[in-house]
């Protein structure tokens, strides 16, 4: 009887019920990030050289297309053979963002390897060094600060 006339007035005042509904997906936290490139060798090599990533292991069957890396405790950066046109980026556009340990040694590192690079200060007086890799996807580094404890 209660089911009846809650039925009925759900209907009544537009409610909707819902046992599953959720709010959100329910996202967790980032797992991965893929970018197709070109030259799988030469990506590989600036990910894992340059950016100093850890190689993952790669299933025997994509190995001659894929190059997975560790980035963090838990994230991934995946390389995807295959890019036939051009990134077309800027500083302003697409990018993703790391954590350096430091940038004074990130930038010495990448003066003495004779890449290329563009170093700013943001607001707040920030520094940060944008690096493309061989595709031309930018990198952006910022430095790790321990997070302020309340």
């Amino acid at each position: 009887m209660f089911l009846r006339f809650f039925l009925i007035i759900t209907c009544f005042t537009g409610m909707s019920i819902s046992v599953s509904a959720q709010e959100n997906l329910g996202v967790i936290k980032h797992n991965h990030l893929a970018l197709q490139v070109a030259d799988l060798p030469a990506s590989t090599k600036f990910y894992s050289e340059v950016l100093g990533l850890e190689r993952l292991a790669v299933p025997d069957n994509l190995k001659a297309i894929r190059s997975w890396f560790r980035i963090g405790s838990d994230q991934q950066i995946h390389l995807l053979a295959g890019r036939t046109v051009p990134v077309n980026n800027d500083r302003n556009g697409s990018h993703f963002a790391i954590f350096v340990a430091s940038m004074d040694k990130a930038e010495a590192f990448l003066k003495a390897k004779g890449l290329s690079y563009h170093a700013q200060v943001r607001f707040g007086g920030v520094k940060q060094i944008y690096l493309p890799d061989p595709d031309g996807y930018l990198v952006e580094l910022n430095e790790w600060k321990e997070p302020a404890k309340n």
